[in-house]
């Protein structure tokens, strides 16, 4: 739902049909000028009060939080609550920023296809910061319930303000024509038509780089899906995610949460649900008692914690987290050490993010929990302590194409080398896990990507050169959990490996595949779980 329609930023903004724009009868553009420095009509914004003013602190934040991405290749999930708080942007104010931030980031491809239509020289040879501008103003008028008027007069002041006086002028040209066809039209216009081009269509209508679709719709057949989910698929990944909160084990219940608002979580048996905004300044989020986690995410540290009991033959008293930072699995998996009596480490290769696994955690250990963090490199991890652990989580550094919902920017930001890249780096990482695994331990390979060449081909390529080394189904793993309502119902696939998808369970596209190490090379023919 539009954050307008839940009450919006101003009067303005809300009330007020679209203006007389366009063109006359003759063709003419209808600007409303009756001279220089004279009262300005329909979709002029220069009227002589407005010169040099500000735009509204809620487009500000997200202009600069666009800029933070772009010069900084910041994260939008990082970035834009910082923001907030720096410019005391709060209630309703900040649900229209968060709207418009993030719908303008998902939606930065079908705008560019739009933007390039209405601008005489191509698109990358505009200033940066004056295409962010645009971005903006084309969203509120296409995708949001502002109107027309208060978009573009909001954008101009914007244009001026932070990149001068002769982009404010070319801003109100370009929304001009923006604002002439519906968003319906513009696809109709620029995007390819699907018959012939079917990629070049999706890519357009849903905003996603070409590359990323084809993807996507390979990872949909390669999973066990139909390739006819892409619309659906893609459509969910551009979908605001719901807030799920997860309970640190032992240290919460959801009768606390309930008092203050959350519900029960969809799926997982430590989460909850927020209905809407920032959860942080509930006391139990202070405390570190609960946190922002994906149900996904939950659902894979559980697989290894509760869903292995039955799998793991190893004496059960050493956990890794081999890749653990920011540090939410490792505090969800160290939180249930307790009740088998054994002990976390949990690795990062940066100290900055060792540092996150450190806040992550501390609560728990502060409430007993053996948890422990090392700043060290996963990939030579199990050379230095081979057969030391009874379950390892091996959450690999991915491409993110499972969590666009959360993190649209990396949808531009990724490029198919950058896969290449990556899957080596999780060929080795996946080494080392099994290498520091005990006799009879359990490996969780996750990733929050649906790639291919980040699931199924890594483990098939480290199976290849292992005889020690069995799958296991994850599913049952998985369904232990979920909550009791929902295991006999939750859709898992045909196995072994478990695929979570946006559009299906609701939460990232999390792949979950479970590993046990062999004391001795399996014998052919012996059944692998």
């Amino acid at each position: 739902m539009s954050e307008q329609r839940r009450g919006g930023e101003h009067r303005d903004d809300r009330r007020g049909n679209r203006p007389q724009g366009g063109r006359d009868g003759k063709g003419r553009e209808r600007s409303g000028s009756r001279g220089e420095g004279g009262p300005r009509r329909g979709w002029s914004s220069s009227r002589p009060s407005e010169r040099g003013r500000r735009s509204t602190p809620s487009r500000q934040v997200a202009f600069e939080g666009l800029r933070l991405i772009r010069e900084d290749d910041a994260y939008a999930n990082l970035v834009l609550p910082r923001l907030l708080r720096s410019h005391r942007v709060s209630g309703r104010d900040a649900a229209f920023t968060t709207e418009l931030f993030y719908g303008s980031l998902r939606a930065q491809g079908r705008l560019d296809a739009i933007l390039a239509a209405c601008v005489d020289r191509p698109l990358e040879k505009v200033d940066p910061a004056l295409v962010d501008v645009l971005r903006l103003g084309a969203y509120q008028l296409l995708d949001m319930t502002v109107a027309p008027h208060a978009a573009t007069s909001e954008t101009v002041a914007l244009a001026r303000s932070e990149v001068g006086a002769g982009a404010a002028s070319f801003v109100n040209a370009v929304l001009r024509r923006v604002g002439e066809r519906t968003l319906e039209e513009w696809i109709d216009e620029v995007a390819p038509e699907r018959a012939k081009d079917p990629t070049g269509h999706l890519a357009v209508v849903h905003s996603h780089p070409r590359w990323v679709v084809r993807a996507l719709t390979d990872a949909l057949a390669g999973h066990g899906r139909s390739r006819d989910e892409i619309d659906e698929l893609l459509a969910a990944q551009n979908a605001a995610p719901a807030v799920s909160l997860v309970m640190r084990p032992g240290l919460t219940d959801l009768d606390e949460l309930i008092d203050h608002g959350a519900s029960a979580g969809r799926l997982s048996v430590f989460a909850a649900s927020w209905p809407s905004g920032d959860p942080g300044g509930m006391d139990a989020v202070k405390e570190g008692r609960v946190a922002v986690q994906d149900e996904g995410s939950q659902l894979a540290a559980l697989a290894l914690a509760l869903g292995a009991d039955d799998l793991v033959r190893a004496d059960d008293a050493h956990w890794l987290d081999l890749c653990a930072g920011p540090g939410g699995k490792a505090a969800l998996l160290g939180g249930l050490t307790v009740g088998h009596d054994a002990d976390l480490l949990a690795v990062e290769l940066q100290p900055h993010r060792t540092e996150l696994v450190e806040r992550a955690v501390a609560t728990l250990q502060e409430a007993g929990c053996e948890i422990s963090t090392r700043t060290a490199d996963g990939t030579t991890l199990g050379a230095e302590l081979p057969g030391r652990f009874s379950r390892v989580l091996a959450d690999v550094p991915c491409s993110g194409l499972g969590a666009l919902r959360r993190r649209p920017e990396a949808r531009w930001r990724r490029t198919p080398a950058d896969v290449g890249q990556l899957s080596t780096l999780q060929r080795t990482l996946l080494t080392s896990a099994l290498d520091a695994a005990a006799p009879g331990g359990v490996v969780a390979y996750v990733t929050c990507s649906p790639h291919l060449a980040e699931t199924r081909l890594v483990v098939a390529d480290v199976l290849k050169g292992r005889e020690d080394v069995e799958e296991l189904d994850a599913r049952d793993a998985v369904r232990a959990g979920v909550l009791p309502a929902h295991r006999t119902d939750i859709e898992l696939g045909e196995g072994p490996a478990v695929q979570l998808w946006p559009h299906v369970h609701g939460t990232d596209a999390m792949y979950i595949c479970l590993l046990r190490k062999q004391s001795a090379p399996a014998v052919e023919g012996t059944p692998t779980s």
